[in-house]
């Protein structure tokens, strides 16, 4: 490809509101341009990665004996209620009506419609298991879509479903399947750590995230000292320490006290999808999981209320004290189990409860695990707990028989005749994500550094003073040779400054870049030879670069 020729230059200048390192750079070397919010135009230097990234996938998920297949994007809202759906995810569903008066939703996730497809057959357990993947185009309506590929609204995903006939042999699969997202990120040049996380809205009973880490990422989550203990925020466990040997005083009321947040009694107010308060309850030091929450409460959605809600219920400055929940469901944290002589606000507005103990002082209609991990915490076998930040490039789930036991005929037939659920799992990974996240980890001050495996060309070719007609013809010459070879070359033809020209080629980030010139060729035809991620440049013969790329 001449450069001369290319759809989409470099830029100087980006967007005020441009922030991530990998949305500036791909913006600026011409690889993707905004259209609405949330969604983008791959150019044709973006859409030849991304379909390398694709075509990597394919050939790992191919290699795990997956089978292709292509689903509708708008997916018959029917499927998504017989699953409960349809008001459980965790983005708005875009729904739209046909002519015949249909009701469809705009496919964000695709679970529903593989179990529909494969109930259309009669599946034997001679025929299991078996996968079946897809690269589609999907829509999720998120709240707020930012850094440029990082979230978005509309994208390619690759998701997979395996259906297996029982716990046991899913076991094999989801292994197989962890093995399989292990080759295809070292391929992309990701170290991707495989993190304990929440199933949400997809359900199932277990799910891991592949994590890259990264400052921009907002997966956060934890990792133990040892390594041996990676597990998302939303889910992680830690160490509230242990019981102590302090005698309970009385209790008493007090209009000061000198004690620790650790002793604090924290009261905050959260309600769910239908409207429904609880009154919920922390140690001081320590911070409401909403996803904790939810999973104990058996929501979908829970959030702090307003302070016009608060107001209503009656609760006074914000002072939500486990002595008076306003009779509302009241839940607490095991946190509190290992309060000893706590404080806490009295239902005297000018005055503390000190010295107060659960469960002798006071009622709780629920007790679990519902805290954010702290800075500092350790793990439940004493480990430090590191937290940090990562991008998500890839799930997987355990789904069990949670779609095809709320989806009439999602069955196959056993050795004895009798009809049985299929038990699934299903895995995905996001293209432009995974793209971006490879710029995020792979660039230096002056651009891109992309991993050979998904460069958009392997060999940038300079010419500087490409009017120098012995620069010309070598260059023509090393340009034809290359291709000839099959070789992908990105001939920069440009009559442009060899500043500009020598920046862009970084800015673009091919792995190889070759610079013509009348220094280089005036004592024979020879070339630099420079790889991207190096600092190092070689003088070549033409024969012997051509050998060496």
């Amino acid at each position: 490809m001449k450069y001369s020729n290319l759809f989409g230059k470099t830029m100087k200048d980006v967007p005020h509101d441009i922030t991530s390192a990998s949305h500036k750079l791909l913006y600026k070397a011409g690889y993707i341009r905004d259209s609405s919010n949330g969604r983008y135009y791959f150019l044709p230097l973006g859409l030849k990665v991304h379909q390398k990234i694709q075509k990597i996938i394919k050939e790992e998920m191919d290699s795990a004996g997956y089978q292709e297949i292509v689903t509708p994007i708008f997916h018959p809202i029917g499927l998504w209620k017989e699953t409960g759906r349809t008001d459980s995810v965790g983005f708005e569903l875009l729904k739209v009506r046909d002519r015949n008066n249909t009701d469809f939703v705009l496919g964000g996730t695709a679970e529903e419609m593989l179990v529909e497809l494969v109930r259309k057959f009669q599946i034997s357990y001679k025929d299991m298991p078996f996968g079946l993947y897809q690269f589609s185009t999907k829509f999720r309506d998120e709240l707020r879509s930012r850094g440029g590929l990082l979230r978005m609204k509309e994208f390619v995903m690759k998701d997979a479903y395996s259906f297996n006939i029982s716990e046991e042999d899913f076991k094999d699969e989801y292994s197989k399947m962890q093995k399989t997202y292990k080759k295809i990120f070292d391929r992309l040049g990701l170290e991707a750590k495989m993190v304990d996380a929440d199933n949400g809205y997809i359900g199932g009973e277990y799910c891991h995230e592949f994590i890259v880490e990264s400052d921009v990422g907002e997966s956060q989550f934890l990792e133990s000292s040892d390594g041996k203990y990676l597990a998302h925020q939303d889910i992680a466990k830690f160490s509230r320490g242990e019981s102590t040997l302090e005698a309970e005083l009385p209790l008493k009321e007090s209009n000061s006290t000198e004690s620790p947040l650790s002793k604090f009694i924290k009261g905050q107010v959260f309600k769910d999808e239908k409207g429904v308060f609880y009154a919920v309850y922390v140690r001081g030091d320590l911070e409401v999981n909403t996803v904790k929450l939810a999973h104990l409460l058996g929501v979908y959605d829970i959030s702090e209320v307003s302070d016009g809600e608060l107001s209503q219920l009656g609760f006074t400055h914000e002072r939500v004290s486990p002595f008076d929940t306003k009779g509302i469901k009241s839940v607490g944290d095991i946190s509190l189990k290992f309060v000893k002589n706590g404080y806490t606000y009295s239902k005297d507005v000018r005055m503390y409860s000190i010295n107060v103990n659960y469960p002798r002082d006071f009622h709780l209609n629920m007790i679990g695990d519902i805290a954010l991990v702290p800075k500092g915490a350790l793990s439940e076998d004493g480990k430090k707990l590191l937290i940090k930040n990562g991008i998500e490039v890839g799930h997987i789930f355990q789904l069990g028989f949670h779609y095809s036991s709320r989806m009439s005929g999602a069955q196959f037939v056993n050795e004895k005749g009798k009809f049985l659920p299929f038990y699934m799992g299903c895995y995905g990974i996001g293209i432009a994500r995974t793209l971006a996240t490879v710029v995020e980890v792979h660039h230096d001050e002056n651009g891109i550094i992309w991993p050979d495996s998904i460069a958009p060309f392997h060999v940038s070719l300079v010419a500087l003073n490409i009017n120098d007609k012995s620069v010309k013809k070598v260059s023509d010459t090393l340009y034809n040779r290359l291709s000839d070879l099959g070789i992908e070359v990105l001939y920069d033809d440009r009559d442009e400054s060899a500043g500009d020209k020598l920046a862009d080629a970084d800015l673009i980030g091919n792995p190889v870049r070759i610079v013509v010139s009348p220094r280089t060729i005036k004592d024979g035809d020879c070339v630099e030879y420079k790889r991207r991620d190096s600092n190092n440049i070689e003088i070549l013969q033409l024969d012997n670069v051509i050998d060496r790329i």
